[in-house]
């Protein structure tokens, strides 16, 4: 769900009606944003909060004070004294055994561990631009950014940002990660807050109930709420059990097509996979799959219809002169079928009638460019907007790609994908998706929970290399497939 800032601030207060005292609500969603820091940065390095003198705070001040404990060194910076700061603020102030900045930071070179930066400026208590002396530290925050390496965490909503509308002051602090507490801000959705928002997580407390009828029905993807559709598997579980997942992929010249796609496949948990292959290319995809992929021949597309088959996957570097048979494989197929890449053009070409006329369910992935092409060349200003409307006159489960990859069916929850990072702007992560997502299909995932579960598990995965020493210029597909086990167990972890 997805609140305004008005109802947010009334749902505090209601918790607080109820006889929850504030100390212990910040004492909790303080931990869990130490936790969130600690997910992303595991090796421990020197964090700054820029504190204001609300509440918001206070959750840093706490979040300080446990990774203190884990090892990391902790700097406060705040233009005020400790008399003007809230009096629960300053008894975390008090609590923390850290130095205090009076003046800009200047970090040393070389930096030993990382340095992350706690942007708890503003609270939602706090309305309109940012003034001075606040101003001066979200410009810092940054230029530290830029020039330091430095990592900056919003707590809650970066400092700046609208957090009903996400259009960002100026100035607005330009988050790596946000950490928004109870329930996600509308803003924070919104197209033109992604570049200072960066990676969503959710801080979830028991202490917030779900409120009725409050705001948008709209949802973050969270470990949490997916993996109550994704159960562990039964101790008796065969490849049987686990579906058959045939992806129609690759071309001479787009082996790697196939091979991401496949091994995406297979690593997503289908029980077996295999890949079409069409005569001119068989022997070259055939040399070039993982040994776990049956490569079958096939005269035609079509003739995997003479197959026994859980799930399609099509598309990715299907090539050209396959335009007639694809369609048909989109209209007659009974089964789920993943539709991608190659296979997008052709219906933008061809028309959506034939997705229209599917027998089956249909899950659509376009990135933005191929979503332009299935609207006829209108440019996507709303992106939010465009997902809806498309899902609501076509009966299909639409992903559409981005930096918050976006989910939508007809009469379900518009959902946002929350993991991963700009490493992933690179060709291939989305034919490793596609895999991934016939394999869920395959093993009995509707269209809505397969786009869910494989958008966050390929972001996590990104996420996840990162730490493992890969960089968002040098990512790679192959580090995805890498990484997704680590992705599909930090799912079942609840992890942020």
């Amino acid at each position: 769900m997805l609140l305004t800032r008005a109802r947010m601030l009334q749902l505090e207060q209601e918790i607080f009606s109820r006889g929850i005292p504030a100390d212990v609500l910040m004492e909790t969603i303080g931990a869990k944003l130490a936790r969130f820091v600690s997910q992303f940065f595991p090796r421990p390095g020197l964090v700054v909060c820029y504190a204001g003198k609300g509440h918001n705070a206070g959750d840093a001040l706490v979040a300080a004070r446990h990774l203190a404990v884990l090892g990391w060194r902790v700097l406060v910076r705040t233009p005020f004294s400790r008399n003007e700061l809230a009096a629960l603020t300053r008894d975390k102030f008090d609590a923390l055994p850290s130095s205090l900045l009076s003046g800009p930071f200047r970090p040393s070179t070389p930096q030993d561990g990382p340095l992350v930066q706690l942007d708890a400026l503003l609270g939602l208590g706090s309305q309109g631009t940012l003034r001075e002396p606040l101003a001066s530290l979200a410009l810092e925050m940054n230029e530290l950014r830029r020039t330091a390496n430095a990592r900056t965490v919003a707590v809650d909503v970066p400092s700046g940002l609208d957090p009903d509308t996400g259009l960002p002051g100026d100035p607005c602090v330009e988050a790596d990660f946000t950490a928004t507490v109870g329930f996600a801000k509308t803003g924070l959705i919104a197209d033109a807050a992604v570049n200072h928002v960066g990676r969503l997580g959710l801080l979830d407390s028991p202490d917030f109930r779900r409120p009725e009828a409050a705001g948008r029905a709209d949802q973050l993807l969270t470990a949490p709420l997916l993996r109550r559709d994704w159960p562990p598997r039964a101790f008796e579980t065969n490849k049987g059990m686990c579906g058959r997942a045939v992806l129609l992929a690759g071309s001479r010249g787009t082996l790697g097509a196939a091979y991401l796609c496949t091994a995406g496949a297979v690593r997503g948990g289908a029980g077996l996979v295999s890949l079409g292959a069409l005569p001119e290319a068989y022997d070259l995809l055939a040399a070039t799959m993982i040994p776990e992929v049956m490569v079958r021949p096939l005269e035609k597309l079509t003739d995997i219809f003479n197959f026994p088959v859980d799930a399609i996957g099509i598309g990715p570097g299907l090539g050209s002169g396959q335009e007639v048979r694809t369609l048909r494989v989109l209209r007659e197929a009974l089964c789920p079928v993943v539709v991608d890449a190659d296979a997008l053009t052709i219906v933008a070409h061809a028309g959506l009638q034939h997705i229209d006329q599917a027998k089956g369910p249909r899950l659509l992935t376009p990135h933005p460019g191929e979503m332009q092409r299935l609207l006829a060349g209108r440019k996507i200003k709303d992106r939010s907007k465009v997902a809806r409307d498309f899902s609501d006159q076509h009966a299909v489960t639409l992903l559409l790609k981005g930096a918050r990859t976006v989910i939508a069916q007809r009469g379900l929850p518009l959902r946002y994908n929350t993991t991963g990072h700009p490493g992933m702007a690179t060709g291939g992560m989305g034919d490793v998706l596609t895999g991934v997502c016939t394999a869920l299909l395959a093993q009995g995932s509707d269209p809505y929970q397969a786009a869910s579960i494989g958008a966050w598990v390929c972001g996590r995965a990104a996420e996840i290399a990162l730490t493992q020493g890969a960089s968002p210029e040098s990512l790679t597909p192959t580090d995805l497939l890498d990484h997704l086990g680590a992705a599909f167990r930090s799912l079942r972890a609840g992890d942020f």
